[in-house]
């Protein structure tokens, strides 16, 4: 009698980390899957589906530091923040923890985290949003004319208040129609506590409104520093979750810092 070979699957370990918080259920969550060698863009798209978060970062040792991708349900991502937050948190946590340092190569250039205590510092590169015309979809479906209009990878909507920020209802279904892969819109305005707020947006994706968003402050930090003139800034994204941000404006790099919290240890059968 001839048997059929089952085939092992490929356990691949996967954590949920909650980033820009202490606290569970919180700040912004994202799916970490470390690998021994990289997946197909297929099966890593796959796994971004299936985990439904909005964002899955996928690592892997590399030299002497690691290599890290990032997808949505829905693309390949060129740079995500808070996934970079929750990746170095899992190494220093698991895989590292003698370590207080992890440089990651990725689509955007080395990507340097360093951890004090329980605060994680991300060193990214700057994005200076220059002034652009607001598209008239925009405009109607975010509901508010602003004050002003700038773009780098993502538009930034300037407001007067923090009130205002909060008070956005914007049009999901009108934005929906507009294509900005891979960016979104930030809405922005100084902050009742701290030095500013924001709000992020991405039609066409499967979360429609980003919890807490680290890349998206590659053009926030550069563009407060200037109009606060102070290099030194902390900031809050008002989601429903929330999260805080402590961030530096450095040259033609920003420092992006923050906590996070793990919430789930498992296995990918693959």
């Amino acid at each position: 009698m001839i048997q059929e070979t089952v085939p092992i699957p490929m356990k691949i370990p996967i954590f949920q980390v909650d980033a820009f918080t202490s606290q569970l259920f919180k700040g912004n969550p994202a799916a970490v899957c470390m690998l021994d060698e990289w997946l197909s863009d297929e099966q890593m798209l796959n796994i971004a589906k299936e985990n439904n978060l909005a964002e899955t970062a996928f690592c892997k040792a590399k030299g002497a530091g690691y290599a890290i991708k990032w997808f949505t349900p829905e693309i390949e991502m060129d740079l995500c923040g808070h996934a970079t937050l929750a990746t170095a948190h899992v190494l220093f946590q698991a895989y590292i923890p003698a370590k207080n340092e992890v440089v990651f190569q990725s689509n955007s250039g080395p990507l340097k985290v360093s951890r004090a205590g329980a605060v994680y510092r991300m060193d990214f590169p700057s994005r200076v949003p220059h002034p652009t015309p607001l598209t008239g979809l925009i405009l109607e479906g975010i509901g508010k004319a602003p004050l002003e209009v700038y773009k780098a990878r993502d538009y930034v909507l300037l407001y007067e208040t923090q009130a205002e920020i909060e008070a956005i209802m914007p049009d999901q279904a009108l934005l929906n129609t507009i294509n900005l892969d891979p960016g979104g819109i930030i809405v922005t305005a100084p902050g009742n506590e701290v030095d500013f707020v924001s709000r992020f947006f991405t039609p066409q994706a499967s979360i429609f409104e980003d919890p807490v968003t680290g890349s998206a402050h590659c053009s926030l930090i550069p563009f407060w520093a200037k109009r606060l003139k102070k290099d030194k800034l902390l900031a809050q994204q008002l989601s429903d979750r929330g999260g805080t941000l402590y961030c530096e404006n450095v040259g033609d790099r920003v420092w992006i810092s923050g906590e996070a919290v793990t919430f789930l240890k498992g296995t990918i059968y693959l």
